[in-house]
């Protein structure tokens, strides 16, 4: 198998600081790395959201953890695998977000709702479009909500 080279193509500016695992909600900049042409970003301004991959560059790898557990540590939550959890604790590290856009600067991206820290990496972004969303219907157990009810909460 062949293995892949990323380099990241900007950083996240601002925002909150702490991994903390809810109250999300507020802003921050995602600027691109300054040597692309402003070309990259043509129309960008006419999307609502994105689509962004980022690494939790905080985490340790040895915060990896290939085996089942219950979600943050709550055992009243089923033990649930690796690939049924969307933190830090994956072999890659790696996360994607849905931020809206509310504004192109340049190379800057002011965003809301980005669940990524100051200086995270970015390594891929692309314009939300609904049409390459989920088709029918959409089903997760209970626990997932009941995790997230604060999740995009005001601090």
């Amino acid at each position: 198998m062949k293995s892949l080279e990323m380099k990241p193509i900007g950083t996240v500016v601002g925002g909150r600081t702490e991994p903390l695992d809810d109250q999300w909600s507020g802003t921050a900049i995602i600027r691109l790395n300054p040597d692309f042409p402003l070309d990259v970003v043509q129309g960008l301004e006419e999307f609502s959201h994105l689509l962004v991959v980022w690494h939790f560059h905080l985490a340790s790898p040895d915060d990896v953890a290939l085996h089942a557990r219950s979600p943050r540590n709550n055992p009243q939550w089923p033990s649930t695998g690796t690939f049924a959890h969307r933190n830090h604790r994956r072999p890659n590290q790696l996360a994607q977000s849905f931020p809206r856009l509310l504004k192109v600067d340049g190379l800057d991206l002011h965003v809301e709702d980005l669940d990524a820290v100051d200086g995270s990496p970015i390594y891929d972004l692309a314009p939300y479009f609904q049409e390459m969303g989920p088709r029918g219907e959409v089903r997760e157990p209970v626990w997932p909500r009941e995790m997230l009810a604060n999740y995009w909460a005001d601090s």
